[in-house]
């Protein structure tokens, strides 16, 4: 199992996630390594990583110097992982590495791709802690919506931080990704469809951390890497 966590700016967070990811992965029977991919953070979340890795010989952590988004160093953490099963997870744990207990029998049954969901439309007993405003959900709902027509239908929850690969399907999806920031989630599931993956859902427990914030240019520039995506499946950009 490869479990990899992007990161940018998350010096005051990472320590709790990999202390957590520690605690659970140690008491698996199968073997793993953690990757967390650091993309050109503005504080120390490099070093603190690094330290970690010091005491945690599972632990390998990336530093590239320059911001490229959060599907770029997804992508390069899952092409340089080793697993057999290859998960990318989020920096704040808002979805709890327990959750993996659900996904590896997914495997298993040999699905290829298992993507966890916060939204109730997609699987029974997804659920968030704190539910979002009338507003925000008004305005989720909008851009799934969207979503849903151009690029991925059927599914509510596209961009949960929470997703699972077999190494063949992970090659091959993210060697041919190239949206590199917002909408990269939605990329690698409209290619996984596209390449005849078995895909499933997993209910999972959403913790969002009130430190993180989306601005409503992130929502624009999400959807319109959408139109992109969009596009590139009917010119034939992703051969």
């Amino acid at each position: 199992m490869s479990i990899i966590i992007p990161a940018y700016n998350e010096e005051k967070r990472i320590f709790n996630t990999l202390k957590r990811a520690r605690e659970y992965l140690s008491e698996q029977s199968y073997t793993y390594e953690v990757i967390v991919v650091v993309d050109g953070a503005k504080d120390k979340t490099a070093e603190a990583a690094q330290n970690f890795a010091k005491d945690w010989s599972n632990l390998r952590v990336i530093n590239n110097k320059e911001n490229h988004g959060k599907g770029y160093v997804t992508r390069q953490g899952l092409l340089e992982a080793t697993g057999e099963f290859r998960v990318f997870s989020d920096a704040d744990n808002s979805t709890d590495i327990k959750h993996l207990e659900k996904m590896m029998p997914k495997f298993k049954e040999g699905f290829e791709v298992v993507i966890g969901s916060r939204d109730y439309r997609d699987v029974i007993g997804a659920r968030q802690a704190i539910p979002q405003s009338r507003f925000k959900r008004l305005l989720g709902d909008l851009g799934n919506l969207f979503i849903q027509v151009l690029a991925v239908p059927g599914i509510w929850d596209t961009q949960n931080g929470f997703k699972g690969f077999s190494a063949e399907a992970a090659q091959k999806i993210f060697s041919k990704t190239i949206i590199n920031r917002w909408s990269f989630d939605v990329e690698a599931l409209a290619l996984a469809r596209r390449f005849g993956y078995k895909i499933t859902i997993i209910p999972v427990y959403w913790e969002n951390d009130a430190q993180s914030h989306v601005k409503l240019s992130g929502y624009i520039n999400a959807l319109w890497e959408v139109v992109k995506i969009r596009w590139y499946l009917w010119t034939g950009k992703y051969k």
